[in-house]
C-alpha cells in the first residue's frame, strides 16, 4: 500500500488517523506532527488522506462486517451548505451508535428517503424498528416498502442519531465546510468507518473495560494498516 513513498508508513497512518478521527484541520495535523519532529506540509496530509482514507475505511468495514444490530435503527438528515447551496446528509445508526450509512442528496423527498432505506436493507437486512423524525418523506418511503408498521416517530426517541450528528458538525467546522457533494460523500463515508472503529459507549462501561476496548481498537487499526 505504501510502496514508493519516502515517508514512513507509520507516519502516514498516524496523520490519516489524526485527521479523520479527530476534529483537526490539515494545518493542525501538520503542527502536531511538527511538535513530534516530523516536518511535512499540510498539503501532504491532504494527499495522504485522499489516497489512503478510502482504502483504510474499506478494510475497517470488512473487518467489522456483522458488527451491527437490527433491533432498532435511527435515521435522520442534516443540512449542509456547499457553495451557498443546501444539501442533505442522511445518516443511519443502530441503537449502539454504530453508523450504518451516510448518503448525500440534493433533496429530502420520498425518493431520497427511499434510496437511503433501500441501501440499508440491501446491506444489513430488515430491522425490528425504524425510528425517524416526523418528516413525511420517511412515512411515504416506508409505505412503498410495506414497512410502516415498524416506523416510530415518538418524541425524543431519535435523540441518539441527532447527538451523533455532533461529531460530523465538529469535523465540518474544522474543515471550513465542504466544496462539493463528492467530497462530502467521500469524507462522511470514511469518517463513519473510522468512527465505528473507535466508538465505545464509555458511559455504559467501567473504566478498566473501556481502556481495554480502546487499546484493542487501536491494535486492530494498526494491524489493518499494516496488512
Amino acid at each position: 500500500m505504501f510502496k514508493y513513498f519516502k515517508t514512513s508508513p507509520e507516519i502516514i497512518k498516524l496523520a490519516v488517523m489524526y485527521y479523520v478521527r479527530f476534529p483537526l484541520s490539515l494545518r493542525q495535523v501538520e503542527d502536531i506532527l511538527h511538535e513530534r519532529g516530523i516536518d511535512i506540509c499540510h498539503e501532504t496530509v491532504r494527499s495522504w488522506w485522499n489516497r489512503f482514507g478510502p482504502l483504510l475505511a474499506n478494510k475497517v468495514r470488512q473487518q467489522r462486517a456483522g458488527h451491527h444490530s437490527n433491533w432498532r435503527w435511527h435515521i435522520d438528515e442534516v443540512f449542509v451548505k456547499i457553495n451557498g447551496k443546501r444539501y442533505y446528509l442522511w445518516r443511519a445508526i443502530d441503537h449502539e451508535g454504530t453508523v450504518l450509512e451516510s448518503y448525500v442528496s440534493k433533496r429530502r423527498d420520498r425518493r431520497a428517503a427511499l434510496k437511503v432505506l433501500k441501501k440499508l436493507l440491501s446491506k444489513y437486512g430488515s430491522p425490528a424498528e425504524i425510528v425517524t423524525d416526523k418528516l413525511g418523506s420517511y412515512n411515504a418511503a416506508l409505505r412503498d416498502l410495506g414497512m410502516r408498521h415498524r416506523h416510530e416517530t415518538g418524541q425524543y426517541q431519535n435523540n441518539q442519531v441527532e447527538n451523533s450528528h455532533l461529531h460530523f458538525r465538529r469535523r465540518e467546522r474544522a474543515m471550513g465546510r465542504f466544496r462539493s457533494m463528492a467530497s462530502l460523500q467521500k469524507f462522511s463515508s470514511i469518517h463513519a468507518a473510522v468512527f465505528n472503529q473507535f466508538n465505545h459507549q464509555r458511559h455504559f462501561l467501567s473504566r478498566p473495560n473501556f481502556k481495554q476496548l480502546r487499546d484493542q481498537s487501536l491494535n486492530d487499526w494498526r494491524i489493518l494498516c499494516s496488512a
